[in-house]
């Protein structure tokens, strides 16, 4: 790499120049890195809601400038405003392309070099914008279009007349029959964006969906999807309708694979356990290989990233996806439930985590995946990509896409199983469910005060809190402590009394008798204050002691009892869920809590965690 100290600044001076020139792996070789400056960073419009932000930098090495393209992983250094036009960077990972007849390069790490400073431009540099002149090994006679000149380029200068482009032709059989020509350096799938056109990854097929029938308003069909794993990263790829007949029996779990020719989408969060930007659909003209070389064995077989302990579970909100590793305690058989919801049958089986944080965490593995799971106890699972779930404490579920790795020979994995055959075999575990504030030593790790929940303002930001209080209720509201409900499974909507029974706008049925849930409003304290809870039905049972039809019975045929009954409730102390959520009420915001479960504390395991925890200040 040539470099020169034009103004101090060592600039690579050509690499523009051979970008031009050469094809992407040759200019990766000569260049692994270079040092530009930044003349401009503009942000893009969006082209779709709710996608990420994008950042458009044209870079000049001093003799020529080039758009560029800033990965969106990258996007805090601009908006923490890290780096600004007169900057002088150095591009540590990259990738050239061309759209359009442009050169762009994607930005995929870089580091401002700060000791230069902000400075004006350096030198007089022009544009390279077309790859024309790109080497070939059959260089033809230019022969130059007739469309108008007098249209400019992003810069305003004058677009040149640019010759027709030549491309590879490949046969018309199947697309994976006839393969694109393997590079020397592949595309990183980390560097995936819409904004590149010609790129092929070799990744290994880590999970592979069944093929999925649809039907609805605007016709029928089908659908399956992978994901993709190299070095760099992981992406989805989906295939509709023909793609699932061409590629379906091709790819298969835990093969590599050669892959362009794919369209690059923002990447459906509600549908993928990935953190990728972008997500890939398989085409008509889609090319793919499995890769039989040696080579395959350079793609790595998994990628996780894992919470820190099952412990940790307890600060990880609600609905997020994990990747959790653990020793199977227990195995549970398979079960057969009915959905409220559409009636349908599904299996489903329970399985028990533990690992060296001191708890057990419930895995709930559904579908094919339960039937066919033959872990056994004391086997060690790496599992990507489950659901956290707040059943009655916390509890993990397996996602259609998540994935079970049993006994996986991976660092982790080792030191897991050194651990349980030398003090974890014949450890006790806390149980997230009925505990759910026990983390390693014991130490409550997600429990507040009540004066810590208002200190901390939780429930005051845009997205809700979750965290846990030891309270003891103090009062409880008894005007209104149920409603009547539909009587109607999954339903549960509140029912009208229109003088002949009682009526449900949603299901259109009217019924004799409702069925009546709680909706409660009571107040808790500890020693540090007092706050309102509401809750509905589940929480309603734990702390009344039974079904909400038996006090509005008891109501109506004795209120000074119903009353009595209802103060005998107070006094007792729970472990509280809660969900703290801003309301605002006549211009006045104010958090609201909402009790999700209570537990009755168990106040052996209470003592338990008190002596563990004056333990480990070293007071006992």
């Amino acid at each position: 790499m040539t470099m020169t100290m034009d103004d101090t600044v060592p600039l690579s001076r050509g690499f523009i120049r051979d970008m031009a020139n050469l094809d992407s792996s040759s200019v990766l070789s000569r260049h692994p890195t270079f040092i530009a400056q930044v003349l401009q960073i503009k942000e893009l419009s969006s082209t779709q809601a709710g996608g990420p932000r994008r950042f458009r930098f044209v870079l000049s090495d001093g003799d020529h400038f080039v758009q560029c393209m800033l990965a969106t992983q990258l996007n805090d250094i601009v908006l923490n405003n890290r780096v600004e036009r007169g900057h002088t960077i150095n591009v540590r990972q990259y990738t050239p392309s061309e759209m359009k007849e442009k050169l762009v390069v994607i930005l995929l790490d870089f580091e401002v070099l700060s000791q230069y400073g902000i400075r004006d431009k350096i030198g007089a540099p022009a544009s390279i914008d077309s790859k024309t002149n790109r080497q070939a090994p059959q260089p033809a006679q230019a022969t130059y279009s007739n469309g108008s000149t007098g249209s400019t380029t992003f810069y305003g200068e004058q677009k040149p007349q640019v010759a027709p482009k030549t491309e590879s032709t490949y046969s018309a059989a199947p697309p994976y029959a006839s393969a694109p020509p393997r590079p020397h350096n592949y595309y990183t799938i980390e560097g995936l964006s819409p904004y590149q056109n010609k790129w092929t990854i070799k990744a290994r097929v880590t999970f592979k969906s069944e093929i999925k029938h649809w039907h609805n308003q605007r016709g029928e069909g089908k659908l399956f999807a992978v994901n993709l794993l190299d070095e760099t990263g992981e992406i989805k790829a989906t295939a509709f309708n023909d793609q699932v007949d061409a590629y379906f029996d091709l790819l298969q779990e835990g093969e590599v694979y050669y892959i362009s020719k794919c369209r690059v989408n923002t990447a459906k969060k509600q549908f993928s356990n990935l953190d990728h930007d972008y997500e890939l659909t398989f085409e008509r003209d889609t090319e793919i290989e499995k890769c039989t070389d040696t080579g395959a064995t350079e793609v790595p077989q998994l990628r996780f990233n894992f919470v820190e302990s099952l412990g940790k579970l307890m600060d990880v909100q609600k609905d997020a996806i994990v990747d959790v590793m653990g020793v199977i305690k227990t195995v549970g058989d398979c079960a057969q439930i009915t959905s409220k919801s559409s009636g349908r049958p599904y299996d489903k089986r329970d399985i028990v985590l533990v690992d060296p944080s001191g708890v057990s965490v419930q895995l709930t593995v559904w579908g094919t995946q339960a039937v066919q799971f033959s872990a056994n106890p004391d086997d060690i699972v790496a599992v990507k990509g489950a659901k956290v779930s707040e059943f009655n404490g916390r509890s993990l579920s397996l996602l259609q896409s998540s994935t079970i790795t049993v006994n996986p020979d991976i660092s982790e994995a080792h030191s897991l199983k050194g651990w349980f055959d030398m003090k974890g075999r014949n450890a006790t575990f806390s149980s997230l469910q009925s505990v759910g504030s026990t983390s390693i030593g014991g130490r409550p790790e997600n429990v507040k005060t009540i004066k810590q929940i208002r200190d901390e303002q939780l429930g005051m930001q845009d997205q809700p809190d979750y965290f846990s209080v030891k309270g003891t209720v103090l009062f409880i509201r008894n005007e209104t402590i149920a409603y009547a409900a539909c009587p109607t499974e999954s339903c549960n909507k509140k029912l009208t009394d229109d003088g002949d029974g009682w009526r449900c706008e949603k299901c259109n049925k009217s019924f004799p008798d409702p069925v009546y849930r709680y909706i409660l409003m009571f107040a808790i304290y500890d020693h540090t204050g007092q706050m309102w809870v509401s809750s509905f039905d589940d929480v309603g049972k734990v702390i009344l002691g039974k079904p909400a039809g038996d006090y509005m019975r008891l109501r109506d045929e004795d209120n000074s009892t119903y009353l009595d009954e209802i103060q005998k409730c107070t006094g007792k102390t729970y472990l509280f869920r809660v969900r703290a959520k801003a309301e605002t009420y006549q211009n006045t915001t104010r958090p609201r809590y909402s009790a999700m479960s209570a537990t009755p504390l168990n106040y052996a395991q209470e003592s338990t965690n008190l002596v563990k925890l004056i333990q480990s200040f070293g007071l006992a």
